[in-house]
């Protein structure tokens, strides 16, 4: 299965390992190229743009639209919400719109760690979320 992963910046890092966990074992993973520079301590004026104007990184690098075109070619995507900024198995705003552009095109949709309770967004997840699974990623067929 072609798998887009997709997840807030600050998990840049487990992006990385999620792609490797998940070609493992049989899938395709992607991951945006520029998560993988970040990841290995690559482009640090651009990790100091984000977090300054986090909104003019993406307009400038297109991210929402590599983002969208990545899901539209593939089956499906794994978001990774872990906790961040006290936040339990936080999901931003970007993520919300890739699940968002996964589900109006009829792409599995699968979360790592459980939807997030404490946000004004929850019931869209749970609406568009196929499966959570803790973690098993033996659990994406």
């Amino acid at each position: 299965m072609k798998i887009v992963i997709i997840g807030s910046v600050a998990f840049r890092n487990e992006m990385v390992d999620f792609k490797s966990k998940l070609n493992t074992i049989g899938h395709e993973a992607i991951i945006c190229p520029v998560m993988e520079e970040l990841a290995r301590g690559e482009k640090p004026e651009l990790l100091k743009q984000i977090g300054e104007d986090h909104a003019q990184a993406k307009r400038i690098g297109g991210f929402i639209k590599w983002y969208y075109n990545a899901i539209v070619d593939s089956d499906a995507v794994l978001a990774l919400n872990f906790n961040k900024g006290g936040v339990k198995n936080y999901i931003g705003g970007n993520t919300l719109m890739e699940i968002g552009f996964a589900h109006v095109h009829n792409k599995k949709i699968f979360l790592l760690n459980p939807i997030p309770e404490n946000v004004s967004y929850t019931d869209e997840i749970k609406a568009m979320t196929d499966i959570v699974i803790h973690g098993n990623l033996d659990l994406i067929e």
